[in-house]
């Protein structure tokens, strides 16, 4: 197990960033929109990068990046509109409306179960300075004309309807009430509410609930007309596609909307110089202790945000940062991190530190202050920027090779000020001397701009002047970029030709290769290692021991250190990434051909020669153990958790068993490394072990270089392989108090006794679609778009390869209030369902879902290496999936429905309710619980 911390996307993407639900509308706001204009040329205005930007005659711009490696397209919009533009008694404005867009047009019926209807992955998201909404789906004519054709209506005939608005709030509460159980969260609006006067960028996103709540519609009607608008909007499109149609066709689904007549003024608020530190204090119920320090800094288009970013990874990263060497490895703190945000106007930076129950705070306010205000006295030096430039380099130029990411990431420098904004900030990175980053250090680090908890009078003001917003247009204007990334070939993800493409091969002792060479964009390689070890007897007693082993991995191999591995791994643009489950390691890693080899010679290393630093060790047992404590009071932590336990077959001991959270800290506060080093030493070998690799390689070199690295490295433990049928299925309901938690949880769970190759599993992938594992899923509209009960719900359904062994999961959040009615949704809909059985419609529209969602996963390279080696240990190849795809395209009704009632049987579900049920039936007595939704 490994501490994750919280990233800033994760923050924000997740808090502001999930669609509404789609429902039928029942009014239209007036309209006050120009009468359409006859469909105009775009205008060719440069390209950079392989990126061409063209505007249209009513001010859209338009930004197109094919990539025919990838069988996959996007479709991105970004409105420069968000949290920042709101007016008093509207904030959460942006925001809302983002999620009333996924409604209905006046031309179109519900935009979010037609977007899950064509399998599409998509999201809206809102933050301070912009709304975009993207979609990405195969590669098709149909599938880019419905895109832009959807796009071009909800930009104006969007149906936004009171009826529907007060179905919405519901929802949003509950996204609301989720950022309450997070103690990150909680902090971050506190600090940033602190820290500005009057910005709106003191405001979250999210808005009050009370704007929310009773936010008028006209006014919503007003925002949109406002800010919907042609002359606002970015449309990026990136992926495979023609670009002569595709223009076309954008030319004739936006080139007919009128540009409106209304002016935008820029907004103009900004915050007076500060005069002195700002300090505040949170308490809540919580098993987590946090300390952070911000510090506002310039707009993301100023120079100066290249050494903030520097600053941020010089400080924050992990293990190289000055925070981590100073707290964590210190024992001072578990996890350092830090949050950057770049925007359109003057933003800020937070340095984060989560401690333990047992350290205190006052030492880690005094080790963060001394380490973020402390350049003057400890200079940058070379090799920290050095590190920090290859760190954010990579990211970057992961970013610019991935077409879906590119896509979304645009929207990031369009809010700045400009799209190109993206690649002068790589140049910015990539010129930074030391001086630089120190000269930044020294302005923007010291106390008079913290904000971190209390007010402390002081002799003399040191105002720190943030510098004024660029002109963006003014810093692109003669800007040309570099060469084009190169292209990857069109490539065929049936199965068929996928299998055709792959070399199989096993190594002298035994090991499995599977190796898929193609050209990819970037020259991108994507791989996969499993290694599976031990039998019942060897493994029984040591399930910390295994995954304390795995944790180790990367934190000590050969001559090189935590900090070593982590510089090198950034240097190689590489990612890898490794966890244990019960007898098996897995290792993902990526990088570009021209650093495969050097990647994998480090990962001989890490694999093979591991030092098992004792400082390490402690750090990440202390790691572990703090996780699990704050696990104890979060209700999506704690439920899945205690319904696992609810199906334990084995005794305590055996590496099957799925412990208490009291057995897990038990167990991991007694661990020693000399048992996890034994047991590394042991059972690690690579004679049980499967390799895959996908991308861009030579398949020939590569296997003599995995020949030399694994071909004679044996296990010294016997493998013999555990099985795992399901438990049998069982009723039963647990309720679990979360005290103080604004947000439940619920999940229960139904075992099969299914494997995957089964005659029926085709047709359970087809009930779970139906089920809850879709957007038009019957759970999803009744409990999310018809009752506005839960942010997040579903089902799903998964079966092993090696013996029948499935689950059926069902789950939601939502608002403790709300208990009786999310039980009553689930019931009355698992009944109908088995009642009425599903539609013919339903029936097509999960197989058209699959066939989509089937094919897009096979041409993530990611995704791909590890289905071949989840083949190489199943013995089967591609063909596997290309049958599995025709017997869902020839399932009938009555075969569906009959599977359906076969399996899924209501009274047999074992049911877990996590929440602070408590207050919220103390405040139903005295009359002071929240709206329930629906009423």
């Amino acid at each position: 197990m490994r501490l994750q911390p919280l990233a800033l996307t994760l923050a924000i993407s997740l808090a502001y960033g999930a669609p509404a639900p789609a429902v039928a509308a029942t009014e239209q706001q007036p309209s006050t929109a120009a009468a359409p204009a006859a469909a105009a040329k775009a205008t060719k205005l440069g390209t950079v990068e392989g990126i061409t930007e063209y505007k249209l005659p009513n001010g859209m711009r338009i930004l197109l990046a094919p990539d025919d490696s990838k069988p996959t397209t996007t479709v991105n919009i970004t409105y420069q509109v968000g949290s920042r533009h709101e007016n008093y008694g509207e904030t959460g404005m942006a925001h809302l409306l983002e999620h009333m867009v996924f409604k209905e047009t006046a031309n179109r019926g519900p935009i979010f179960q037609e977007l899950g209807k064509r399998g599409m992955d998509f999201n809206g998201r809102t933050f301070m300075d912009h709304t975009d909404y993207f979609e990405t789906f195969a590669a098709s004519e149909e599938n880019l004309a419905w895109a832009l054709s959807m796009e071009a209506d909800r930009m104006v005939n969007s149906v936004i309807a009171k009826t529907e608005l007060d179905k919405e709030f519901s929802v949003v509460r509950n996204e609301m009430e989720r950022d309450e159980n997070d103690p990150r969260r909680v902090l971050w609006r506190q600090l940033a509410a602190v820290t500005y006067d009057w910005h709106n960028y003191g405001k979250s996103t999210i808005g009050a609930r009370s704007d929310v709540e009773n936010v008028k519609i006209d006014n919503l009607h007003a925002f949109y007309r406002k800010y919907y608008q042609p002359d606002n909007a970015v449309l990026v499109v990136t992926g495979k596609f023609d670009p002569a149609k595709t223009l076309a066709l954008i030319e004739k689904n936006f080139g007919p909307i009128a540009k409106p007549a209304r002016v935008l003024e820029p907004t103009y608020t900004q915050d007076a110089p500060r005069d002195g530190a700002r300090e505040l204090t949170v308490k809540r119920v919580s098993d987590t202790q946090l300390v952070a320090a911000l510090y506002p800094t310039a707009a993301g288009a100023h120079a100066d945000s290249a050494a903030v970013a520097a600053l941020g990874e010089i400080l924050g990263n992990t293990p190289n940062g000055r925070l981590h060497k100073s707290m964590v490895e210190a024992k001072k703190a578990v996890g350092t991190e830090t949050w950057n945000l770049e925007l359109a106007e003057p933003g800020y930076i937070v340095f984060w530190a989560e401690l333990s129950k047992a350290q205190s705070m006052g030492d880690a306010r005094k080790l963060l202050l001394e380490q973020i205000e402390g350049f003057a006295r400890k200079p940058v030096t070379e090799a920290e920027l050095a590190r920090a430039k290859a760190a954010m380099l990579a990211r970057m130029d992961k970013t610019i090779n991935d077409a879906q990411r590119l896509a979304v990431q645009l929207s990031e420098s369009i809010c700045k000020g400009d799209w190109r904004l993206l690649f002068l900030r790589r140049d910015r990175i990539e010129a930074l001397t030391v001086a630089d980053v120190q000269a930044a250090a020294v302005n923007y680090f010291k106390e008079t701009n913290r904000t971190f908890g209390q007010f402390v009078p002081i002799k003399e003001v040191d105002r720190t002047v943030i510098p004024a917003t660029p002109d963006a247009a003014k810093l692109v204007a003669d800007y040309k970029g570099r060469a084009a990334v190169a292209e990857g070939e069109v490539f065929d993800v049936s199965p068929a030709n996928i299998d055709q493409r792959t070399v199989r091969s096993t190594l002298p002792n035994g090991m499995k290769l599977a190796l898929v060479p193609k050209k990819t964009r970037a020259n991108a390689v994507n791989g996969h290692i499993v290694l599976e070890f031990g039998d019942e007897k060897s493994l029984f007693g040591h399930l910390a021991d295994a995954d304390m082993a795995s944790d180790m991995l990367l934190r000590g191999a050969g001559k090189l250190s935590r900090a070593d591995i982590s510089t090198q791994l950034d240097q190689l643009k590489a990612k890898v990434r490794i966890t244990q489950t019960g007898q098996t390691v897995d290792i993902h890693f990526n990088t570009v051909r021209k650093n495969l080899p050097q990647l994998l010679g480090l990962l001989k290393d890490v694999l093979r020669a591991p030092t098992f630093p004792q400082a390490e060790f402690e750090q990440l047992r202390s790691e572990n153990v703090t996780q699990l404590e704050a696990d104890r009071n979060e209700p999506q932590a704690i439920g899945p958790r205690v319904l696992d336990a609810a199906f334990n077959q084995y005794k305590k001991g055996d590496i099957r068993y799925r412990g208490t959270l009291d057995e897990m800290v038990q167990m991991y506060q007694q661990a020693k490394l000399a048992d996890v080093k034994k047991f590394y030493d042991t059972m690690y070998g690579g004679n049980n072990g499967s390799v895959s690799l996908v991308g861009d390689f030579d398949a020939a070199e590569v296997q003599e270089q995995f020949k030399a690295m694994f071909g004679n490295w044996n296990s010294k433990a016997k493998y013999v392989r555990l099985p795992n049928p399901a438990p049998a299925a069982k009723a039963g309901v647990q309720q679990l108090e979360t005290v103080d938690k604004a947000n439940a949880f619920y999940t229960a769970a139904l075992p099969i006794a299914m494997q995957d190759n089964a005659s029926d599993y085709a047709a359970m992938l087809v009930v779970n679609r139906v089920l809850g594992d879709d957007t038009q899923s019957r759970l999803n509209v009744r409990l999310r778009q018809q009752d506005g009960l839960s942010y997040g719900v579903g089902s799903q359904f998964k079966a092993s390869a090696f013996e029948p062994n499935g689950q059926v999961v069902l789950y939601a959040i939502y608002a403790p209030q709300n208990l009786d009615k999310l039980k009553r949704g689930f019931n009355e809909e698992l009944t109908r369902m088995l009642t009425d059985g599903m539609t013919e419609q339903e029936l097509t529209d999960a197989k058209n879902g699959l066939m989509q969602q089937h094919q897009t996963t096979r041409a993530q390279d990611g995704a791909m290496a590890a289905v071949q080696t989840y083949n190489l240990r199943a013995n089967r190849t591609m063909a596997y999936y290309g049958n599995v795809d025709a017997a869902i395209q020839a399932l009938t009704l009555d075969q569906v429905n009959g599977v359906l009632r076969k399996y899924i049987d209501p009274s047999k579900l074992y049911h877990v309710y996590a929440g602070d049920f408590a207050t919220a039936a103390k405040k139903a007595a005295v009359g002071g619980a929240a709206p329930v939704a629906g009423k």
